[in-house]
């Protein structure tokens, strides 16, 4: 007999009263045998109170920002699969069987819902999507892949995926992180086109376009750094070195020529970045060499946790 996958809806929230109640009720009509959770962040407003009278189990993160609210949610929810929505009702909750599919197909460990498809409309803020774009580039760029949409919203994730990957993201970057994370450990990536409605009357945006969208981009370099250092560092040591032969050149040449080095300001600059863009290389060696051992360590411990989680199963 085949156990039908526990599925869990998460729905972090923050003074979405006139919205939340809806968001509930549509993924209830559209899962009725998942467990539907809101996370309230700390709401001034009836949202938790809504969201409780709606039919959903209603979760306190007082610490402010969405990526608080997603780690809590990760290490509070048991299940096999998890869809993640934002309570603002910009989502269309008809579009959720699209991302659990691949899931339960097996095609898949993360499914991202992107508002940037062509075949999709979507009421995208023309400055939102512009830093939209713009972030999207800095990782396709960075890591070497096509994603369209990395800050989505309204993803599918399975209990391998949201259970294992280490997340430290407070506020709204932590959107890039899941997307780097899962990139960086080998894990399925798949996008489905969603539409994105716009905001109902009295629903505001806790974005702030500039300052978040500022972490955002130091995000995904500090991670691109972390996970590739070697690229990151290498980078910077060539960089450096370059500029340094540009000063040492007209150094070297004047000295051949006269026997004197003429400009001591020029050749000391010359020696610093040299040396600096050599130490930026060899950091980058170490690093590497780290960084690939750890992700070694990782793979061992999730061959012990598949082992155990399979015995657990077992005996149930």
């Amino acid at each position: 007999m085949t156990v039908a996958p526990r599925i869990a809806v998460l729905i972090p929230c923050l003074n979405e009263e006139s919205t939340i109640g809806k968001v509930v009720s549509d993924f209830r009509r559209e899962l009725p045998e998942a467990d539907i959770y809101v996370f309230d962040n700390g709401s001034t407003d009836e949202t938790a109170s809504v969201a409780a009278a709606s039919g959903a189990t209603v979760v306190h993160e007082r610490r402010r920002g969405k990526g608080n609210v997603v780690q809590t949610m990760f290490r509070t929810v048991d299940a096999d699969m998890i869809i993640m929505v934002d309570g603002d009702d910009t989502y269309p909750a008809e579009c959720v069987h699209q991302l659990l599919q691949p899931i339960l197909k097996g095609w898949a460990d993360v499914v991202l819902g992107s508002r940037l498809s062509f075949s999709v409309e979507s009421g995208f803020h023309s400055l939102n999507l512009f830093g939209n774009l713009v972030l999207r580039g800095l990782l396709n760029t960075f890591f070497g892949v096509r994603i369209t949409d990395i800050l989505t919203g309204y993803r599918a994730m399975s209990s391998e995926y949201f259970k294992r990957i280490p997340i430290f993201a407070t506020g709204f970057e932590i959107e890039a992180e899941l997307t780097i994370q899962a990139l960086e450990r080998g894990y399925r990536i798949i996008e489905v086109p969603v539409g994105l409605r716009n905001r109902p009357e009295g629903s505001k945006s806790k974005l702030r376009r500039f300052q978040d969208g500022f972490r955002i981009a130091m995000t995904i370099v500090m991670l691109f750094r972390d996970h590739r250092p070697m690229t990151f560092f290498g980078a910077v040591g060539i960089v450096l070195i370059g500029l340094g032969l540009v000063p040492g050149m007209v150094v070297t040449v004047e000295f051949l020529q006269t026997g004197l080095v003429l400009r001591l300001p020029s050749a000391v600059l010359a020696v610093a970045l040299v040396l600096t863009g050599v130490l930026s290389l060899v950091v980058g060696l170490v690093l590497s060499t780290v960084t690939r051992r750890v992700k070694e360590v990782e793979y061992l411990l999730g061959v012990v946790m598949n082992h155990l989680d399979s015995g657990a199963r077992g005996k149930n």
